[in-house]
Order: C-alpha cells, then structure tokens, then sequence
C-alpha cells in the first residue's frame, strides 16, 4: 500500500518507523516547517522530518495544506494517508486525494478529549484510563468513524510523557493494522 505519513513531534516518529518495518511504501512525508530552537533559536527540522531523512524518504514540509500541497500529494497516486500529531488541519480537497482517505492516530478515547493536548487532559481531570484510537479523518475536529482503539490505564504516578510514550507504542501498531486492514 502506498501512504504518506503526516506527523510533526517526536510521538510520531514511532508510528513511522512501524509502518516503514511493516513494509508500507512510504512515498512521502508530510511535516511541519523547520523551527527555531534553542537560546539561539536555531532552525531546526521536527522529529519527523529528521527520521524521515535518515530513512532516505521525500519529505514535504509545510506549515498548511494549500493547494500547492495538494497538488504534490495528488501526483504521488496515494492509497492512504496516516495521520499522528501533523499539528494543521486538513482541508477538504486535499481528504480526497488518497483512495481510502487519511486514517489518523490520536491519542484518548474518542469522543473525549477532541484536539490538542488529550492526554494531558485525561490526567488533569482525574481519568483511570485512556487509550489510542484510528479513525476516518473528516473536516470537523477530531470526527469520522472510528476504526479501533487500545486502552491504557493512568497510574497515580503518570507524567503526560510516560502515558504519552506507551500510547505511542501501542498506538502505533494500531495504526499498522488498521492501515493493512484497509
């Protein structure tokens, strides 16, 4: 199956790696620009991009998907595309361009805790559990038909970096069998 993979922080880089190893054929990523870091606000690459180039894969950085965008990922004749932490909004025209859509990654039990920061939300508000789920993207936040979900409890002693970094890992397989479900 031939995807592009969106995604931005250093979360989304295991989700990469795992599909690459599960033998999809990455013909592109999509991440945001390179930022300023540091004292000496340094530009430097996201996580993803610097993954993406040691694998040799295409990167496309852009800060929104426009039409230029668009455009480049209707020429690459996409399957489908997934989704984890992009950090912008896909627009309509660029949903239509993979054959089976974008599956996205996010990271609480859908319906709750819709858009940025989940699973710090889940700790702050006292939850005993959340988990990762795979959905249909569709132009409104964080909606579309849910494909799967795993489920993690919250230990009284949870950083949102520890929840974060085991939902990572279990999201990310996740995320590859949903993809070769498709």
């Amino acid at each position: 199956m031939r995807i592009l993979f969106a995604g931005t922080p250093e979360v989304a880089v295991t989700s990469l790696d795992h599909l690459v190893d599960a033998g999809f054929d990455v013909a592109a990523v999509l991440t945001r620009p390179d930022a300023p870091l540091g004292r000496k606000r340094v530009l430097t690459p996201s996580p993803v991009a610097q993954r993406a180039e040691e694998l040799g894969l295409q990167i496309i950085k852009a800060a929104k998907i426009d039409a230029q965008v668009t455009e480049q990922l209707t020429a690459l004749h996409l399957d489908a595309a997934a989704i984890v932490a992009y950090g912008g909004l896909v627009p309509q025209d660029a949903l239509q361009v993979p054959r089976h859509g974008w599956i996205n990654l996010h990271f609480s039990l859908l319906p709750q805790w819709r858009g940025a920061a989940p699973v710090q939300h889940a700790i702050i508000f006292g939850d005993d559990i959340t988990g990762a789920v795979t959905f249909q993207l569709e132009t409104g936040l964080d909606t579309g038909p849910v494909f799967g979900q795993v489920t993690e409890p919250i230990g009284a002693m949870d950083t949102a970096g520890a929840l974060l970094q085991r939902l990572s890992d279990s999201g990310s397989r996740l995320l590859v069998d949903t993809l070769q479900a498709l």
